[in-house]
């Protein structure tokens, strides 16, 4: 497939997750958190299609850079309220795309099996880290300014290891290995969300996987050297 039509269908893929979305909340009464985080997991599944059907990184970065833009005037003028938080405080949206394209440019080129896994944590666990904290969480703490559920932590562990075991075992990779990068990179995601303002978690969770990979990378070639 071609970059161009790979950009093209991206473009389709993430309207059509915002179309549905929208429907859903208008036709069922859903609330806007909860449309939001589909909104979040649909669009962050499109790492698959990124990786499947891109072969440069510089269009693979042209619709979520694109979407920086969309969200932006989107979180200004509410245009997807599917996906509008009534806290303008958190700017989770516009961050998305950012993270995306960060680790597109970090990893693609590298091993695009870390590049889906490292926008897994951020897709799975911290949706339903907010998903369940919010209707289950009940013991609260604050680091750093930020409150979180130690409910929502939980999830956002399990997700987090579950969804990168997945990608990698998809990938290929053998099972031990992945048992092993799969929890460090929960453990490591769910310190960032913790410690992170809302809406910047966005970044600082994959930003955290990718400083993770890039240690591991460093302690191995110490290893062989």
């Amino acid at each position: 497939m071609t970059d161009p039509l790979a950009i093209l269908l991206s473009f389709v893929y993430v309207f059509l997750i915002l179309g549905v979305a929208e429907a859903l909340r208008r036709a069922l009464g859903l609330g806007v958190e909860f449309t939001r985080k589909g909104v979040h997991i649909g669009v962050g599944m499109w790492a698959f299609g990124t990786a499947a059907l891109f072969t440069s990184p510089w269009a693979a970065i042209v619709p979520p850079a694109a979407f920086v833009l969309i969200n932006y005037i989107s979180y200004r003028r509410n245009l997807f309220q599917a996906m509008e938080s009534d806290d303008k405080s958190n700017v989770g949206t516009i961050v998305f795309p950012l993270a995306f394209i960060l680790m597109t440019l970090i990893f693609f080129e590298r091993s695009k099996a870390l590049f889906v896994a490292s926008l897994m944590p951020l897709t799975w666990g911290d949706s339903f880290a907010a998903i369940i904290g919010r209707r289950w969480g009940r013991h609260r703490y604050t680091i750093a300014g930020a409150t979180r559920s130690w409910e929502g932590t939980l999830a956002m562990l399990a997700l987090s290891f579950v969804s990168v075991a997945v990608t990698l075992l998809v990938f290929g990779w053998p099972a031990d290995s992945v048992v092993l990068y799969a929890a460090l990179m929960a453990g490591v995601a769910a310190f960032a969300e913790a410690i992170s303002p809302a809406g910047l978690d966005n970044l600082t969770i994959p930003g955290a996987g990718a400083l993770l990979w890039a240690l591991i990378g460093l302690l191995l070639r110490q290893v062989v050297d």
